[in-house]
């Protein structure tokens, strides 16, 4: 059973950091080059649609490494483990302290409503966006050598 909580919550993570990342080098790189308004259109609908799911996947992500912790804190690679529920610690604080406030700002604007300053905001959520996910991709590198560790 634990094995399967372990490959389980890998996945888990290892498919929001898949999105995290395409996001920021996939998603927003296309919304930034569309015409005019779409591209800020765009930012606000998937700040609408992806904040409304994010927050489950990080904090479920999170519950599962605890578990893991929990269940396997006897077994190999319980460190890695751990330092990787740090990480995604980190990155549920860089969310809500750093990107959740202008993602909830930017998911209200609409060419008719938006700050001057909207592409600086922006700007500023993708660099903040960036170290989150460097965070999260180092959690799920030590996830996975702590599977790997653990079947050893």
């Amino acid at each position: 059973m634990l094995s399967a909580l372990e490959v389980f919550t890998t996945v888990v993570v290892g498919v929001m950091v898949g999105v995290e990342f395409c996001v920021a080098f996939v998603v927003n790189r296309i919304l930034d080059a569309l015409p005019e308004d779409s591209g800020q259109l765009g930012r606000a609908h998937g700040g609408r649609m992806l904040g409304a799911v994010m927050p489950f996947w990080y904090i479920g992500s999170l519950v599962l490494v605890v578990l893991w912790t929990v269940a396997g804190w006897h077994r190999q690679g319980a460190a890695l483990v751990v330092t990787a529920g740090v990480l995604l610690v980190v990155s549920v604080l860089m969310s809500v302290l750093l990107l959740v406030p202008i993602n909830n700002r930017g998911k209200t604007w609409t060419p008719g409503n938006r700050p001057e300053d909207w592409k600086e905001q922006m700007k500023r959520w993708d660099r903040f966006h960036y170290v989150r996910v460097a965070v999260i991709i180092a959690a799920f590198a030590l996830l996975a050598a702590a599977l790997v560790r653990a079947a050893l």
